[in-house]
């Protein structure tokens, strides 16, 4: 990446600048894009990404959240959500905990990339917010997700936190 500029604030990113990724994808709103949530983390994590909440592609997370409170499970993703550089959003299939996670993220001032898949009824507040640091992006295959994905950290992610 050497010689590539931050689209936002012209100046060099680092090198194999490894971020702290929040991943946010639907739970209890089902779990259809279970495949497409693994897939992200694999890829981020293959550059060398640290993908907080990579419990949401889990195949055995709904087991596992049912030994925890209701209580538990937010503080569980606030804290990790706080402790964040950025969030990426898989938003295809209406979840209220996705919404919610990206508003407090934009809060915190985080970029926040939402991807959805075609023919997904993506929210208009998702679709129609301007916030500069929230970018929404559709994919029709795996190499356009990536891509999104790759372009998104490479312009996105080296935001000064106000």
């Amino acid at each position: 990446m050497q010689g590539h500029l931050c689209r936002v604030h012209q100046r060099a990113l680092p090198q194999g600048c490894p971020m702290k990724i929040f991943l946010s994808a639907s739970i209890r709103g089902g779990r259809d894009m279970l495949h497409v949530y693994i897939k992200i983390v694999e890829l981020l994590r293959h550059h060398g990404h640290e993908v907080l909440s990579w419990h949401v592609a889990d195949p055995e997370l709904e087991d596992k959240e049912s030994l925890m409170t209701e209580q538990e499970i937010y503080e569980r993703d606030m804290e990790l959500l706080t402790r964040s550089d950025c969030m990426i959003a898989e938003v295809s299939t209406p979840s209220i905990g996705v919404g919610y996670e990206i508003c407090r993220a934009l809060q915190l001032n985080l970029p926040v990339l939402c991807l959805y898949a075609p023919h997904s009824w993506v929210s208009a507040m998702i679709l129609g917010n301007k916030d500069e640091k929230l970018i929404a992006r559709q994919y029709h295959e795996s190499r356009e997700l990536e891509e999104n994905i790759l372009g998104f950290i490479a312009d996105y992610c080296i935001l000064p936190r106000i």
